[in-house]
């Protein structure tokens, strides 16, 4: 899945910083422009993921030629691609055993149990 919006780079004290304006609070930063457009690449790839492991919707990119741009930035489009993230994400079937009262109080409860067993695992392997 590829995906490219629209960015706006900065020259400020040396530095650049880049921002997306469809994207609020999505902006990086470096020391030299082939370092910021990597580090707007991470920035981008990091805002998608995020939207998407929270089940929400990514916004449409706005059209380069209709962005306002200050005197002294200019605007590029920057590109990503999450097929890596989705071949690592893909869903593997686990079959597990539990004493029958745990799985009743569970179902009564409401609770996912995927969901339940993906946050222990996260927990234990970040230990």
């Amino acid at each position: 899945m590829k995906m490219i919006y629209p960015a706006v780079f900065h020259f400020e004290d040396n530095a650049y910083w880049v921002e997306f304006p469809d994207l609020p609070g999505c902006q990086s930063f470096g020391s030299s422009l082939t370092e910021t457009l990597d580090n707007a690449r991470e920035a981008l790839e990091a805002y998608a993921i995020s939207l998407i492991e929270n089940k929400e919707e990514m916004p449409a990119p706005s059209e380069i030629s209709k962005l306002s741009i200050e005197n002294g930035c200019f605007a590029s489009l920057v590109d990503i691609d999450l097929s890596a993230y989705f071949k690592r994400a893909k869903a593997v079937k686990k079959t597990l055993t539990i004493p029958e009262w745990l799985n009743d109080a569970a179902i009564e409860k409401g609770i996912n149990f995927s969901q339940t067993l993906q946050d222990a695992l996260m927990v234990k392997i970040s230990q």
